[in-house]
């Protein structure tokens, strides 16, 4: 249904555009004269588009730049260069009374419910703090029921408009964090990794709601989160980050059944399966060596150090997020962007068709069955059950 869902919005005007968006932050040594000696390179050249109300879910290694884009989209970090445009204007331009017009279309929810809401604040006053700012929206006689109505909206008692953010649980929290977020009704929504500090239960429940105000107010998601199994669950679109860049984007379907990047592969090898026959002849990718530094990425290809694909060539260019030209004059799944020189469609977990046992052929009553014949499966062989080790435990998957 995503996958459908993600074509069809694919068609239409992208209603925001990321162009080569980069953000270094610098530094500096000295005391009285700062003398800048190199630069973090959080954000080094992100593309990317947004359709009207497509989720575009973007996941990563801690460290790996997607909070910094997050905070970009909505102008609490100016970016180094690069551009970011909101129906063809491009907002880091903007300021006074242009920025503030586009932040009200665009607004964020945080990753911590805990430290996101002032505690000194009742809930009525910290989602009607956005109608202080635009009061155009809501007229100070309106704006209680506003927020009583916000309340209902996202589950919660408008009864506890009185009520200070102590007085609510982790998951409530974050129900209020999107009602503040709802507040302008905005037509963007960057959700940076809104569900990690939740239970899992609690968790379903806030992606079930994200879903259903989605469907009601049309809103555009740019969801960001290291939970795999949960972006594909909400996400029409995937980019995958490593170091900075995107490695590869598409929809769910291309980047979870049809990955051609070696470090998309080797997330997936991560994900806990919960059928045991496809736990068992999976292939699983342990990727060697650490996460270099943003201070001091590699040359050419950053993910090189850790890639088993890796030759002089990824040392020497910088691989392009294109389509790999071994996909491009074919109209299969592997057809997307895909920034290796070595790009290889690789089914990382089996389908279940792959895993039906062979049928059997009827045999007749009273007849020996000889042992190893067709109705008794064959032993897995060796290799596929060793260099697995212990099953990892189930939950949701992450990307760090």
């Amino acid at each position: 249904m995503r996958a459908e869902q993600g074509s069809i919005r694919a068609g239409g005007e992208p209603i925001l555009e990321v162009i080569d968006l980069v953000k270094h932050y610098p530094l500096t040594q000295g005391i009285l004269f700062k003398k800048q000696v190199g630069a973090v390179k959080a954000v080094d050249g992100v593309s990317f588009e947004l359709a009207a109300g497509e989720t575009l879910g973007i996941v990563g290694e801690s460290g790996c730049g997607k909070s910094t884009v997050a905070k970009m989209l909505v102008h609490l970090e100016q970016p180094t260069s690069g551009a970011i445009k909101y129906k063809g204007e491009d907002i880091t331009k903007l300021s006074g009374r242009g920025l503030k017009a586009v932040r009200r279309n665009i607004q964020m929810v945080f990753q911590d419910p805990y430290t996101s809401l002032n505690p000194r604040m009742t809930v009525g006053d910290i989602i009607g703090e956005p109608y202080e700012i635009h009061p155009e929206v809501a007229p100070k006689g309106e704006r209680r029921r506003k927020v009583q109505d916000l309340l209902d909206v996202v589950g919660l008692n408008p009864e506890y408009i009185n009520r200070y953010p102590h007085q609510f649980s982790g998951g409530q929290r974050q129900r209020i964090g999107i009602a503040r977020g709802l507040a302008l009704n905005p037509e963007i929504i960057v959700a940076d990794e809104p569900v990690s500090a939740l239970d899992v239960s609690v968790q379903a429940q806030v992606i079930n709601l994200l879903d259903r105000l989605q469907a009601e107010f049309n809103l555009s998601y740019v969801f960001i989160a290291h939970d795999l199994s949960i972006v594909r669950h909400i996400s029409d679109r995937v980019g995958v980050m490593y170091l900075g860049r995107l490695a590869e984007i598409g929809t769910d379907e291309q980047i979870y059944d049809h990955p051609t990047h070696p470090y998309t592969q080797a997330l997936l090898s991560a994900v806990p399966v919960p059928d045991p026959m496809a736990r068992e002849y999976r292939e699983r990718i342990i990727l060697r060596g650490d996460v270099p530094s943003p201070a001091n990425p590699p040359s050419g290809c950053r993910f090189r150090t850790r890639c088993w694909k890796a030759q002089e060539r990824c040392e020497l260019e910088v691989p392009l997020l294109v389509v790999p030209a071994v996909f491009r004059l074919t109209d299969t799944a592997a057809a997307h962007d895909s920034a290796c020189h070595f790009a290889e469609e690789k089914q990382v977990v089996p389908s279940e068709g792959l895993l039906e046992a062979p049928e059997t052929e009827p045999v007749e009553p009273g007849a020996p069955e000889e042992p190893g014949g067709p109705g008794e499966p064959a032993a897995p062989d060796d290799a596929a059950g060793k260099g697995d080790g212990p099953a990892p435990p189930s939950g949701g998957a992450h990307a760090d």
